[in-house]
Formats: structure tokens, C-alpha cells, sequence
């Protein structure tokens, strides 16, 4: 049977870096969330898959960032303690709502229960509390290509120095090599921002990559097909800004100006040697679009409700317009139904898509249906089963070539050449969402400290060595994208502008101390207990480099 094209999952996992810095409602937890809700579920899913023997490959992007947390002791150490609470509450509630005779909710207590000690099962006896090296496994055993990115999701295109770019990318793709035992192949672009070559030589993102050896990034769809974004229905940032937002359009703004090209084929870029793939807009409007978008079905789990005594999920979507005050109890058999039935939607949307691209073009194709991974799981909590399912049955289809991006541009080298225009998959497809009249006061703050450690790498001094890539890890953590999108969405304004600030104060403190000649060591070793971050980082790598 002749293949109608191929398909892959592009996963993107990241959180902020939050070791030590504070629980709930921000910090820590976040980290400990996502592992109970998505990435243990998640590693429980394809080892399942592998040990049935389905032949599914996957694309994920793990960022460095969030492999330092996943690996970290502490971390792990602080995550079963919250496991083993969420447990706890469980066995309350069901105590609580059987003594009371509600028996509907104490049936979801039970669910929960399951699930929790299921979860504390997982990474203590099946995973060994190495959650990383579960990951590896599945990329060893060829299951999983694993995509590396910027060391701290730092937001490239406004980055001031191309050194600082080097900087963020040289030791994200060590630490990704580090941690899952090979150099990755392709790359996630944090927020899929990307910057062609601007005037007065400073090279486009694809020059960096190239340089690495790297292989394939992902875009936006209206990079590559042109017009007017389609946007996220999840995580967008949304404000009412109206006017101000055209001051901050990207440079060449005008998205029609792209190529109208197709998300179905890989196109190199300009003369490197690196490919892009583009989101495909059909397949993954069926879990972002707020309107139309699975998750929001009635019978699943419903996010935003919780239980006022354990914090715990009892509810359902229950409809549309429907309060919170009127949500209906959760049924977890019920909701499986549904798992199932978009399941079987998503994977014939993949075959229909796919044949009618071959239909109209000639020739086969690839979907690349690009998500963040912590979309399933805690956002949609359905969704780490639906995707399994997606898995399994794309696997069995002789039509589809269930694939991974870098064995797919490997297999089908781009035939052409495409010139993007620059943005991202924020708001409007801008810079908008990390640069605006909220966010614009941190920008000045990060571009001195980028000259300023420019500087500073020129210096050669083995005694100062550690104080010098103290000052690098710094440098990388206040250039996170986390603090901009978190203070233009609102989620958590005051903490992202305090871990901000802190890492400037920290990177300003020991620049000082260097500069001035003290012996910065006790500060730097200090700091270097307080995140552990990036071991075999090389504060060389922030040297000038033509701007």
C-alpha cells in the first residue's frame, strides 16, 4: 500500500527554573505539578506503547532548563513529598465524602486516589526516580528524538549580543547531550521565535544552528505559508493594549511578506544547511481552539474547579456558558469514551489531511502537529490518553509514515530554499507577548548585562574560572523568556519581576567583584548552591562575536 504521507508529534516541554525559589502558588510547584500530571503520565504512556510493541516514534523538545530540574535531588526529593500529599488527600476525601454519602464524589476520590499512588509508583519503582533516564531509555531505544533548545528558553531575537546567543544555545545543547547520552539532531526555538540576518551583519538564528551541527527548527505556520497568525488558543497573552501593540511589531512585520510556502514539505534555509518545519494549522486546531478544540469537551475533567477543603478535581466541563458554581460531577469511565472517540477523529484528520495534500501536490507529505507538552496532562487531563491512543492507531496505519522530524528531514531532504520573515507563535506572531509597555523596562536591563559579560569572558584567569561561569549561569537565568510572558499575561506578574530582579542583582554583584579585582568566591559558590544549574557551563562561550 503506497503511503499518503508522514506524521509526527512535536512535543515542547519547558517550565521556568524554580529550584529553591519558593512553592505554592509560584515556584517549585510548578515543577512538581507537571511530573505528577504530565511527564510521568506521559513516560507511562510510551513505555506501555514500547513494552506492547507499538512501533511509534516522537518528537519532543525537553528544554536544558527543565532536564537540570527533573535531574536535580532536591527536586526529587521535594516532588514525593507533594506526591505523597496529594495521597494523603485523597484518602481524606474519600473518608470524607462516603461518611457524608456522596457517593459520586467519592467515587472520583477513589479515581484520584488511584491515580496519585499510581504516579508515586511510577517514579519510585518503574522509573527509579530518574524521570530523565526514563526519557533516555525511550531515545536509545529509538522511540523518542529529542529536541534541544536555548539553555533558559532565553527569547533570541531580542537578545542584544550575538555572543549571549552563542551563549544560550552552546550550553543548552551540552546539557542536553549531557543528560540524555548523544547530541541532539534538532532544536525547539524558545516560543518558535526566529530572526532572519539584520542590517549591519548580525546573522540570522539558522547561522548559529548551522554552526552546531544542527539539523531541523520548528516555525510558526505563517512564517512559512504567510498571512496573519492563527495564534494559540492556550497560553497566549492577551491585554488590553490596542494601539501600543504596533510598537512592537518585529522589524520586517509584515507576515504576508513570506513565502508561500507549505507546512507539508521541510525547506532549508537560505544557503545553511539547516531545515524548518512549520506547525500544521488544521491538526492542531483540534486541541488549541478554544472553540472547537478537544479539551474543551463536556465530559472531561474540569481545570479551573476545585475542591475548597483538598484542592482536588470533582467537576466536568459540563457545557458551554456554564459557571463554576454549575459544573456537573466528573465521570472518569465516561470521559474515556470520549478519549477514544477523538482519538479515532484525530487519527482519520491525519490520514484525510495528508491524502489531500498528496492529491493536490503530487507528492507525499508531513504533518507536524506541534504542542506544549504540558498542554496533557494538566491543562487537558484526558490528554496524555488520547495522545497514546493517537499513537497506536497511526502506528497500525500502513498509509501514514509514523515518523520523527529529524529521521523525516533526514529521509526526505528539502528540495528548496525558503527566506522567513521574522516572529513567533506569541500574540499576533510577534514580539509583542515578551516585549510590550510591561515588559519593555527589563530590556535595557538585559542588554547591559549581555555587554557587561562580554567583557568579563575576555577574561583568562583559571583562579577566577568559577566565579566567571557563576556569572554566565546568571547571566542565563535573568534572560529567561519565563519573566517577560509571565508579567504581559499576568499569571504571576510580581513573582516573575522578583526572580528577575534577583538575577540581575546577582550577576551585577559578581560582575562588580571581578572587575574591581576582590575575590568573588565565597559569593559565587553561595550562588551556585541556590540553583546547581548547568554544571559544565563555559562563561568562553559569551565571548564577542561580531557585534
Amino acid at each position: 500500500m503506497n503511503q499518503s504521507g508522514a506524521f509526527t508529534f512535536v512535543l515542547h516541554s519547558h517550565l521556568p527554573y524554580a529550584r529553591r525559589a519558593g512553592r505554592w502558588p509560584h515556584g517549585e510547584e510548578w515543577v512538581h505539578e507537571a511530573l505528577t500530571e504530565t511527564y510521568i503520565p506521559l513516560l507511562n504512556a510510551l513505555h506501555d506503547l514500547r513494552d506492547e510493541g507499538v512501533a511509534y516514534k516522537l518528537t519532543i523538545g525537553l528544554t536544558p532548563v527543565l532536564l537540570e530540574q527533573l535531574a536535580d535531588d532536591l527536586i526529587k526529593t521535594n516532588f514525593e513529598e507533594f506526591i505523597d500529599e496529594k495521597v494523603s488527600r485523597a484518602e481524606h476525601d474519600l473518608q470524607r465524602f462516603s461518611e457524608a454519602g456522596d457517593l459520586a464524589r467519592a467515587d472520583v476520590a477513589h479515581f484520584w486516589l488511584n491515580f496519585y499512588e499510581g504516579v508515586a509508583r511510577s517514579f519510585r519503582e518503574r522509573f527509579k526516580r530518574d524521570v530523565v533516564g526514563a526519557f533516555r531509555d525511550l531515545r536509545q531505544s529509538g522511540h523518542l528524538d529529542v529536541l534541544t533548545s536555548a539553555a533558559t528558553h532565553g527569547y533570541l531575537p531580542l537578545l542584544g549580543r550575538d555572543s549571549s546567543i552563542t551563549g544560550q544555545l552552546r550550553t543548552g545543547y551540552r546539557a542536553t547531550a549531557r543528560h540524555l547520552g548523544q547530541p541532539a539532531r534538532s532544536i525547539w526555538l524558545p516560543e518558535c521565535a526566529y530572526r532572519p540576518e539584520r542590517p549591519g551583519g548580525r546573522p540570522g538564528i539558522e547561522t548559529f544552528l548551522d554552526g552546531m551541527g544542527i539539523e531541523c527548527f520548528f516555525v510558526e505556520t505563517h512564517l512559512i505559508e504567510g498571512g496573519r497568525p492563527s495564534g494559540k488558543a492556550t497560553g497566549d497573552a492577551v491585554g488590553p493594549y490596542g494601539e501600543v501593540a504596533r510598537r512592537y511589531e518585529v522589524p520586517q512585520g509584515a507576515h504576508d511578506e513570506a513565502s508561500a510556502g507549505t507546512t507539508f514539505k521541510p525547506y532549508l534555509v537560505r544557503q545553511s544547511g539547516v531545515s524548518t518545519l512549520a506547525r500544521n494549522k488544521r491538526t492542531g486546531l483540534q486541541v488549541w481552539s478554544g472553540d472547537h478544540g478537544y479539551p474543551g469537551d463536556y465530559w472531561y475533567r474540569e481545570f479551573h474547579k476545585k475542591d475548597g477543603v483538598s484542592g482536588l478535581h470533582y467537576w466536568r466541563v459540563s457545557g458551554v456558558g456554564i459557571g463554576l458554581g454549575d459544573k456537573e460531577i466528573y465521570d472518569p469511565p465516561r470521559a474515556a469514551v470520549r478519549i477514544q472517540d477523538h482519538a479515532d477523529h484525530f487519527a482519520s484528520l491525519v490520514h484525510e489531511v495528508l491524502d489531500d495534500y498528496q492529491r493536490e501536490s503530487g507528492s507525499p507529505g508531513i504533518v507536524a502537529a506541534a504542542y506544549d507538552t504540558e498542554l496533557f496532562g494538566h491543562w487537558w487531563f484526558e490528554g496524555v490518553q488520547w495522545l497514546a491512543q493517537v499513537l497506536r492507531q497511526l502506528a497500525e496505519n500502513p498509509a501514514i509514515n509514523l515518523t520523527s522530524a529529524s529521521d523525516y528531514v533526514e529521509e526526505s531532504p528539502p528540495q528548496s530554499s525558503i527566506e522567513l520573515p521574522e516572529g513567533s507563535w506569541g500574540q499576533e506572531g510577534t514580539h509583542f507577548t515578551w516585549l510590550n509597555v510591561d515588559t519593555e523596562w527589563m530590556w535595557p536591563m538585559i542588554h547591559e548585562a549581555e555587554a557587561r559579560m562580554e567583557k568579563l569572558a575576555e577574561i583568562e584567569d583559571l583562579d577566577r574560572q568559577e566565579v566567571l561561569n557563576q556569572a554566565a549561569r546568571e547571566l542565563l537565568l535573568l534572560q529567561s523568556s519565563d519573566w517577560p510572558f509571565l508579567v504581559t499575561t499576568g499569571q504571576a506578574a510580581d513573582y516573575a519581576r522578583e526572580r528577575f530582579l534577583s538575577h540581575v542583582g546577582r550577576f551585577n554583584d559578581l560582575a562588580s567583584f571581578i572587575e574591581s579585582g576582590h575575590d568573588a568566591s565565597a559569593r559565587a559558590a553561595e550562588l551556585w548552591e541556590l540553583d546547581r544549574v548547568f554544571p559544565d557551563i563555559d562563561y568562553r562561550d559569551f565571548r564577542r562575536s561580531g557585534n
